[in-house]
């Protein structure tokens, strides 16, 4: 078997999904490959060569893929991917951008959002907003994969030693151009890398109420989330929305204050570690999946816990 895995990148360094993605193919078995589509991307393709488990790296660098635009990066990874038995794509905005559209050139069907490898055609995903776990059994030549990178420890960093390959194929679909984009910039981690994070929903009242919440993260080092009743709310932007619909977070530690525990947002963050939840409603089902409950106003609660701290 051989495996091909589309690397989430900024053409300097690696997204950590794509280590999750990496260890997901070692579960499959067989040689794994990187493809790297950017500009200007040695940064990415020297890191991804030093991934344990990765036996080489496609650099493929070009200015049709500076922002690896969809359209332009499913045609690489079909052309290329029709040497390989398996073509793996971190479950990222990017990926489930990509994967689906390289999987109808290929004219398979793309198997998405996998949570466990059960053999080499045989996968785990959730379905029914992660209350049931499908077994989905492919008898695709070629199985075009996304992985949820918080179901799948990530291979280690640093102690690969591949080669890198320049890929010369250059693919401009023609149909889709880069315009711009707006970075929402943070000294808080990302939310879905964070080893902490500390969401906040409806029971906040407000935006300005957030704040309580952003002092306790400053002094833990966490990211700050929100949950799609708050978002919807206009309390805070969607960028920080956590649950099926937002960011799929699996942190060490994860504080629900407020957050009532809908079945959407319950499928984006009961993977952590620990789970702590504040709510005055001993009723809430965010207890049901909480480590440890505290009901309480949240108004009293918090500042005490940021005094505390």
């Amino acid at each position: 078997m051989s495996i091909l895995v589309i690397a989430e990148h900024d053409n300097a360094s690696l997204n950590a999904a794509t280590l999750n993605t990496i260890a997901a193919a070692k579960a499959i078995g067989g040689d794994i490959d990187v493809l790297v589509a950017g500009s200007d991307c040695g940064g990415a393709a020297e890191a991804a060569a030093k991934a344990d488990g990765v036996a080489k790296v496609l650099s493929a660098d070009n200015a049709a893929y500076a922002n690896q635009l969809a359209e332009n990066v499913a045609q690489l990874v079909a052309d290329l991917g029709k040497n390989y038995t398996h073509i793996l794509a971190p479950a990222t905005s990017n990926g489930k951008n990509i994967a689906p559209r390289a999987a109808a050139l290929l004219d398979v069907q793309a198997i998405s959002d996998i949570i466990a490898v059960e053999s080499a055609d045989t996968f785990k995903r959730p379905v029914y907003a992660g209350n049931v776990i499908a077994t989905v059994q492919s008898s695709d030549a070629i199985k075009v994969i996304t992985v949820r990178g918080t179901a799948f420890d990530a291979v280690a960093a640093e102690g690969g030693s591949a080669a890198v390959e320049s890929v010369d194929a250059a693919t401009d679909a023609g149909i889709s151009s880069f315009v711009g984009e707006e970075i929402a910039k943070s000294d808080r981690p990302d939310l879905t890398a964070a080893g902490i994070v500390i969401s906040g929903g409806r029971g906040m009242q407000n935006g300005d109420n957030f704040e309580m919440l952003y002092k306790v993260a400053d002094k833990l080092g966490a990211a700050v989330g929100a949950s799609r009743a708050a978002v919807d709310a206009g309390f805070v932007p969607n960028d920080m929305q956590v649950g099926q619909t937002g960011k799929i977070v699996a942190p060490d530690l994860y504080v629900a204050v407020g957050i009532s525990g809908a079945i959407q947002h319950l499928a984006g963050m009961k993977d952590s570690k620990v789970i702590v939840a504040i709510n005055k409603d001993e009723e809430a089902p965010i207890f049901q999946v909480a480590d440890y409950g505290l009901v309480a106003d949240l108004f009293d609660a918090v500042p005490e816990l940021e005094g505390k701290l």
